[in-house]
């Protein structure tokens, strides 16, 4: 088996093979109302020497017996992850506190309650763009419009196609912390777009400046080393 993997840990693409990942069924029914079921659990191991995290989830599915043993079907009842809690991505510390906490509760309850997550969602959105453009204008809907010349063009319409999907787009310009009814599938597309925007945002800008600042620092070695070599007397100079 093989297959690629985001490790939420270090954030990391990897690939991952049988040395990394086991998975394992355990069949029931005990007369339930569901009829005979099966419990899929995975484990994946992150192959970066540097993380190591571990991943362990789990899904409920309908199994039956083909004849030569139970098997489960491919339709997923439920599933859950179970390590990490949720699978919210793990953002470096310099990210805002708030901003994370919303995103974080947001992936937590997304399946429970997607409506709520929305909210949270909406809730997180608003922080990163008052936060990262310093835009403060009450409204969600307003503040989106303020920064459309400030950012690149695909970037703003995959925020702008936020209004587009259902009652997350028909309550966009009322307070967001008004609860509305979405889909699991919907609260992830805001999801999926505050992840997006964490990482070319702040992530970016912060890989970015410390690439600079390298630049900068090897120069001034470099230029403190010519300067330093420079003032040295030379050989003939000494034995004169």
């Amino acid at each position: 088996m093989k297959f690629s993997w985001s490790c939420p840990y270090c954030n990391r693409d990897a690939t991952i093979t049988d040395s990394n990942f086991t998975s394992e069924v355990h069949f029931f029914n005990h007369d339930n109302k569901d009829g005979s079921l099966g419990i899929l659990t995975e484990v994946i191991t992150c192959p970066n020497e540097d993380c190591r995290e571990y991943t362990i989830t789990g899904s409920l599915h309908n199994s039956y017996n083909n004849g030569y043993g139970h098997v489960i079907q491919n339709e997923i009842l439920m599933n859950w992850s179970m390590k990490p809690s949720s699978l919210a991505k793990q953002f470096p510390t310099y990210i805002p506190q708030a901003v994370i906490d919303n995103y974080e509760e947001a992936c937590l309850i997304r399946d429970l309650s997607p409506k709520a997550s929305a909210t949270l969602s909406r809730r997180c959105l608003q922080g990163i763009i008052r936060d990262f453009w310093g835009c403060k204008k009450g409204r969600l809907v307003d503040e989106i419009n303020s920064i459309q010349d400030k950012v690149d063009p695909i970037t703003w319409q995959a925020i702008d196609s936020v209004r587009s999907i259902g009652n997350i787009g028909a309550h966009m310009e009322k307070d967001i912390n008004l609860i509305i009814d979405v889909e699991p599938a919907e609260a992830q597309l805001l999801i999926g777009l505050i992840e997006i925007l964490i990482k070319d945002w702040y992530v970016a800008k912060h890989e970015r400046q410390k690439h600079l600042e390298s630049i900068i620092g090897v120069a001034k070695q470099k230029a403190d080393e010519k300067s330093k070599n420079s003032m040295q007397p030379t050989a003939k100079a000494s034995a004169d």
